[in-house]
């Protein structure tokens, strides 16, 4: 969660701002979300800031997407937690602000748990909470040069996250005076013998802490994780700790750690780390730095708790930006949107597993016509494109451009794949957005590429998500061509339909 660099507002004003019980912006009153560049088939909010995903969690139905999200401006500030709601991970409803800043500070990133135990006695066994867990940060200690700004708190509700009450006793983790202390993701830990616990995993400065707690109120340092030889270019957030199982039946747990600065294009990033957990300690198994997505707009992603057996799946959702020129894209009246979610899988390779991410299999109906690309240029005859190509030689080349000639390309050549962005459009916002940018296939075969492409973003799957690269576009009118070379005949493109 950002960040201890900005300007602060007057003390005055951030304590009338805190206390204030009028909901400045009402999210239920969507525009009409043509705006140009506003996103037709990712989350974006109505209007105003937004940053990390938080809370996610499932409910009787719902999938549920909490966000950071600043009501009065389209740059960052106070936090609140905005809130949507989605029954298929792609069509989103959005509802009231969720979290208020409070007397303990502003609401900064965290998670959200379904208590079925009633272990914190907030709910019952007929009526469990949904229980949100979130840093507090103290913007009036911070400017006092304290260290202990930030702490944990919790809230919770009993009407599947409609309103919501905020722990009177908050908060329920205290600072022991660390600047960085944040970004509680909690998980319910079963040992295989019946004996379980809660688990949060906590971003500390540059390093993960891990808590445990039978009641979601009391709180026990475990362990910390931070190995000498991971990403350090800038103070971890947003960890997330999970269990994977591959296809051969192994199990592993995997340990998300997002960083800033320090990701693979500069800017913010997030690495994984494939290991062993014990309930009390994360040992890594590797010992090189792993990245989710090697473009330069995927930070922050966790993934949804509380997802039925049933389903089987680890889903996850990011926040499609990046902190170098997050502030400063040329949306309006909104900015950020959020990634395709994405089904997180345990994938065995050579030397080790990696995580695969791939496009949930809900997008698939978003699709309204389909037409095979057998010849090596094509028009679009809709803006919003799945494209599902076959190479056929070893090298290749995707060049996806408009009438204006703003261009982006798509490149394997010998053991690296590019997306050059250099010439896609607006490009003159940040000195920082138009590049060219790498990615290592560490030996992957490319097989497929899978690339999703709307009115500002280009996700592109190799092998359906053995590498991944999350790019945002800004092309002055949409895209309308693909040419292809070192590809096959049997390509496919589909129109998709916006969700809006």
């Amino acid at each position: 969660m950002k960040k201890a660099t900005i300007l602060f507002l007057p003390v005055l004003l951030l304590l009338i701002f805190a206390c204030s019980e009028t909901q400045p912006v009402d999210p239920v009153s969507s525009p009409l979300y043509g705006e140009k560049f506003r996103p037709q088939f990712h989350f974006s909010p109505p209007a105003n800031w937004m940053n990390d995903p938080n809370g996610m969690v499932y409910l009787d139905g719902e999938y549920h997407l909490f966000y950071q999200y600043y009501p009065d401006s389209t740059v960052w500030g106070p936090m609140h937690w905005g809130h949507a709601v989605s029954r298929d991970l792609v069509h989103w409803e959005n509802l009231p602000i969720a979290l208020y800043p409070d007397k303990n500070g502003w609401i900064f990133s965290g998670s959200a748990v379904i208590d079925h135990r009633n272990s914190s006695g907030l709910g019952s066994d007929t009526n469990p909470a949904m229980i949100a867990i979130f840093t507090y940060h103290d913007p009036v200690g911070e400017k006092e040069g304290r260290n202990d700004f930030q702490t944990q708190g919790i809230a919770y509700s009993l009407d599947k996250g409609r309103s919501w009450t905020v722990y009177e006793e908050n908060p329920v983790l205290d600072n022991p005076g660390i600047k960085d202390f944040r970004d509680p993701k909690v998980m319910w830990y079963d040992d295989g013998n019946g004996n379980g616990k809660w688990i949060m995993s906590l971003a500390v400065l540059d390093k993960i802490d891990f808590y445990s707690s039978q009641n979601l109120l009391d709180w026990t340092f475990e362990s910390d994780f931070n190995p000498d030889w991971a990403a350090y270019g800038g103070v971890w957030e947003c960890p997330d700790l999970f269990p994977l199982t591959a296809e051969d039946g192994t199990e592993k747990w995997i340990l998300f750690v997002s960083i800033e600065p320090g990701g693979p294009q500069g800017g913010s990033a997030t690495q994984y780390f494939v290991g062993n957990f014990d309930g009390k300690t994360f040992t890594s198994e590797s010992t090189e730095t792993l990245w989710l997505d090697y473009g330069a707009d995927n930070y922050a992603g966790v993934t949804w708790a509380n997802v039925p057996e049933s389903d089987g799946r680890r889903l996850f959702i990011g926040w499609m930006s990046n902190w170098q020129y997050a502030q400063i894209v040329p949306t309006d009246p909104w900015r950020s949107a959020m990634t395709l979610p994405r089904t997180l899988d345990l994938v065995k390779v050579d030397d080790g597993y990696l995580v695969a991410s791939r496009p949930i299999r809900e997008i698939e109906e978003l699709r309204m016509e389909s037409n095979t690309l057998s010849e090596s240029s094509k028009e679009f005859q809709n803006e919003l494109i799945e494209a599902i190509l076959y190479p056929d030689q070893q090298n290749f080349k995707i060049r996806i451009s408009n009438d204006n000639g703003e261009t982006v390309s798509i490149e394997k050549s010998g053991e690296e794949l590019t997306f050059d962005r250099r010439q896609s459009g607006r490009i003159d916002f940040s000195p920082e957005f138009p590049a060219d940018h790498h990615a290592p296939l560490n030996g992957i075969e490319v097989e497929s590429v899978r690339i999703f492409i709307d009115r500002s973003s280009i996700e592109i799957f190799v092998n359906e998500g053995e590498l991944v690269m999350t790019e945002l576009v800004f092309p002055n009118s949409p895209f309308t061509k693909i040419s292809l070379e070192g590809f096959g005949e049997s390509n496919t493109l589909h129109y998709l339909k916006s969700i809006w």
